[in-house]
Parts: structure tokens; C-alpha cells; sequence
């Protein structure tokens, strides 16, 4: 069998987390079949790539040296609308033509659609950004599943759904075999994982089943929050019941946990876009800007102003 040659593109602020979920595979398969997979990690520019927690990765060489390659993967993280440029695009556009099988993990679909990559396709990114696409990208067909795969593009979002793409991918590269052995290494219950949505409560983890659907239903309603009665009526729970889960759970409240995703959504949109205070009030389910600064400061201990680059 002939050797798999990967490329790795990392945009800086890209995760390390969904980095090694890509990455440990691959190495998996490598060392089980000694040889199998050959990898080169490049950055646009041709200098380190920062990750979020501000690990530099030093490319392994320059994108001018790069041939052929079986599988692109592209690894973005915040700052991806920073990276949509017009010379990410010719950059995208070239390896993609050199490349068997492209694969964009975490936001890196963001910018395979702003390239073109994506016209016409089914993709998907992260959970947090999932609205966001949508309105941007018509042209492509968005999904909530964990990962899509549509001919020769897969397209996946957060660290634990890159898990899941990869051991699919390494099924159908390598064997349902390889893809067992490997899914092993990290304990990994591919069954189990399956039957998990999306939402920051729907990666692998803690939580019941209960938990993940209410989750689900209040990241898909940021924008226009429900009252816990109709979160709790969604699960065919009583609102005390409700209580009771998220007290057991989560150690807060649903309406707490509830708050907290939306100002989280709106620290991630001041911090990553140029939106008014205003207009992200209304993204995030808030009456007007001055209820969104009052309770983003009561929650962060700092005002959302202070989030602008």
C-alpha cells in the first residue's frame, strides 16, 4: 500500500485540541501500519502558526516546496473572518487543485466557502458559528450533523466530531479494522458518539441524554430565547424537574446556563466581528444594547467594549 500523503494547513488561533484529534489518528495509523501516512504541516504565510492558547507551530515547509497531496486539511479557529482574504482564497484554491481530498475542520469551512470550495455542497463548522454561516453562505447547504462528507470534501466542527471524521475516514481509507485499533487508543465509543447532536453540551462528555436535548434546543434558540417552561415541555419535563437537572448536572440553574451561552455567543461576536453592540444584543437574544452591557459586565466583571481587538 502506498503511503497516504497529508498536508496540514493551520491558520493561527486554530485549536490544539482539534489539531491532535486530527492529528493522533493519523499518527495511530501510521505506526500501526509503519508507513501508512506521511504528513507536512504548512501555514499560509510560510511563518508559525499561534494556536488559541499561544503554541507556535513551526511549518514543516514552505507551501512553494508542496506537490501533490492525497488529503488537504484545513485547521482554522478564531480569527477566521480575519483570515477570509482574498490571498487565504488563492492559497485554498491551490492546494485544493493539488490535492485528492480536502477536508476543513473547526471554522475552516468559513473560509473553503469563501474560496468557493463549498458552492453547492453540504458542509458543516462549529456549533457557535453555525447561524453566522448560514446568512453568509447561501450557496452552500448547511448541516447540524457531526461531520459531512460530500464526494471528495468532509467538513466537520469542534475536537470531538474531528474525531469522529477521522476514524470514518480512516475506515474507508484503511479498513474498518485500523479504524477500530485506532478508535481504541483513545477510548473512543463511536456508538455512542453517533447518536450525540451538536452544542457545546453535544460534544463527547458529561451529560445525560435529557441534558443534551434540552442543551440543543437553547443553542438553536440564542437569538430568541424561550421561557423554561417551553425548554422543559421540549423534553417532557416539569420545570422543577428541569431545575433539579441542572442543578444535578451542571451545578447552576437552566436560566443561568441559559444566560451564559448567550453572552458567551455575544463575547465571541464582539470579539471576532464588527458589529454594533446593538446588533449583537439582538443576535444573542437581548432586548437592546444597554441590557446586553449590564448583564455581560455582571457576568464577566469587565464590560464588552473591553473584548474589541
Amino acid at each position: 500500500m502506498n503511503p497516504m500523503n497529508v498536508t496540514i494547513l493551520l491558520f493561527d488561533g486554530f485549536s490544539n485540541m482539534v489539531l491532535a484529534c486530527l492529528l493522533e489518528p493519523l499518527r495511530a495509523v501510521r505506526d500501526n501500519l509503519r508507513g501508512g501516512i506521511a504528513w507536512a504541516v504548512v501555514t499560509p504565510d510560510d511563518r508559525p502558526a499561534i494556536s488559541s492558547s499561544g503554541l507556535s507551530i513551526a511549518p514543516d515547509r514552505p507551501l512553494a516546496d508542496l506537490g501533490r497531496t492525497d488529503l488537504l486539511i484545513v485547521v482554522a479557529g478564531y480569527g477566521f473572518r480575519e483570515h477570509a482574504t482574498k490571498a487565504t482564497t488563492a492559497v485554498l484554491l491551490r492546494l485544493n487543485r493539488q490535492a485528492e481530498c480536502l477536508l476543513g475542520a473547526d471554522t475552516a469551512a468559513w473560509l473553503l466557502a469563501e474560496a468557493g470550495l463549498l458552492s453547492g455542497r453540504t458542509a458543516t463548522l462549529h456549533w457557535q458559528v453555525l447561524s453566522d454561516f448560514a446568512e453568509a453562505f447561501p450557496a452552500t447547504q448547511l448541516s447540524y450533523a457531526r461531520y459531512v462528507k460530500e464526494g471528495r470534501v468532509w467538513t466537520c466542527g469542534g475536537a470531538s466530531t474531528a474525531l469522529d471524521l477521522l476514524l470514518a475516514l480512516i475506515s474507508e481509507r484503511f479498513g474498518q479494522a485500523v479504524a477500530h485499533d485506532v478508535s481504541t487508543m483513545f477510548v473512543h465509543d463511536a456508538e455512542r458518539q453517533s447518536t450525540v447532536g451538536r452544542g457545546p453540551s453535544r460534544l463527547a462528555g458529561k451529560g445525560s441524554d435529557t441534558l443534551r436535548r434540552v442543551l440543543s434546543h437553547m443553542v438553536e434558540t440564542i437569538e430568541t430565547p424561550v421561557s423554561l417552561d417551553t425548554l422543559a415541555a421540549t423534553t417532557n419535563l416539569t420545570p422543577r424537574t428541569l431545575n433539579r437537572l441542572f442543578l444535578a448536572e451542571l451545578g447552576m440553574p437552566p436560566g443561568r446556563y441559559y444566560q451564559f451561552l448567550r453572552l458567551s455567543r455575544a463575547r465571541d461576536l464582539a470579539a471576532n466581528t464588527d458589529l454594533g453592540q446593538r446588533d449583537i444584543a439582538l443576535r444573542c437574544g437581548f432586548s437592546d444594547a444597554a441590557a446586553l452591557g449590564k448583564a455581560f459586565t455582571r457576568h464577566f466583571g469587565y464590560s464588552i467594549g473591553k473584548t474589541r481587538k
